[in-house]
């Protein structure tokens, strides 16, 4: 089983582009699924069948996982029997009549444009004792909102994929996927502002890899940082939520589709490969017309 399990990850990690995480989460549900199977005295894949798929699946449900869990590990194993068939070194796949467990529709967090400016401008080098790389929170927060991105989408950024004469950014995300989205100009603003006050000062003589974003020591700022960086600010910003860099990205698709965004639009600019991922934020909106019809609409 070592053999097969070493083929299907390098499978996911060359062929498939999967990106570090996804590949170790994989990883931590097949070498679950093969312990569970080990305990069946079983030593081959292809000597597992229907039944020991469905005992494993009832094991996860007693572990008292979510709905989205279980899917998660069903998926996982479902793709290795997939890629072992396909490289004939099984001649079965005991998961083909599994079907995937409809998990719940969760609705993200998301901030208000208020809430969204209240965080914002409590980012204010001007504010008296600011240190300078309030500058850079500031950007960064910008840029956020402004590009919807994901927290390791920004942290690697790099100055020659911020395309200010087009008003663009390029992004690298899930899988080294390429896609170009718009900016507005005042994170572009923000961003040059930091560049000018602080960022010369920080690169100095550093190694930085042209990341926008550097730490105080002068090398790209780290994921960590930048949810630091946005709870500090949500709490000077004086919002009670919960709030993390992801929240940013929920409130951008929100905020578009609210102002009338197409939806194969905001599709683009998130990089998701399937707009049913996307289609979650039309459900935001959706309950937002809903809570308007209640208040407003005598006979609601």
């Amino acid at each position: 089983m070592k053999s097969d399990k070493d083929s299907y990850f390098r499978f996911l990690m060359l062929e498939k582009s999967l990106a570090g995480n996804s590949v170790e989460a994989y990883r931590r549900d097949i070498e679950r699924y093969v312990q569970f199977l080990s305990e069946w005295n079983l030593s081959e894949f292809e000597n597992v069948n229907e039944d020991h798929v469905s005992k494993y699946i009832k094991a996860l449900r007693e572990l008292g996982l979510s709905a989205k869990s279980i899917a998660r590990n069903i998926s996982a194993i479902k793709g290795l029997h997939k890629f072992l068939l396909g490289e004939k070194r099984t001649t079965n796949n005991p998961t083909q009549n599994v079907e995937l467990p409809k998990a719940g529709k969760h609705l993200p967090d998301v901030l208000d444009i208020h809430e969204i400016n209240s965080i914002l401008e409590a980012a204010n080098p001007m504010a008296e004792a600011a240190s300078d790389l309030v500058w850079r929170d500031r950007a960064i927060l910008e840029t956020l909102y402004a590009t919807g991105m994901r927290v390791t989408e920004l942290t690697g950024l790099t100055q020659s994929n911020v395309l200010e004469e087009q008003g663009l950014v390029r992004v690298f995300g899930k899988g080294s996927k390429e896609r170009l989205v718009p900016i507005g100009e005042p994170a572009l603003q923000w961003i040059d502002k930091y560049k000018r006050h602080v960022r010369e000062k920080l690169a100095q003589h550093k190694r930085t890899n042209d990341a926008v974003f550097l730490n105080f020591r002068g090398k790209p700022i780290s994921r960590v940082s930048v949810w630091n960086i946005v709870s500090t600010y949500t709490r000077k910003g004086g919002i009670e939520k919960e709030v993390h860099p992801h929240t940013f990205r929920h409130s951008f698709a929100t905020h578009l589709l609210e102002g009338g965004a197409d939806l194969r639009a905001v599709q683009e600019m998130l990089g998701h490969a399937d707009i049913s991922t996307t289609q979650i934020y039309t459900h935001i909106d959706r309950e937002l017309l809903k809570q308007q019809h209640k208040m407003f609409h005598p006979r609601a």
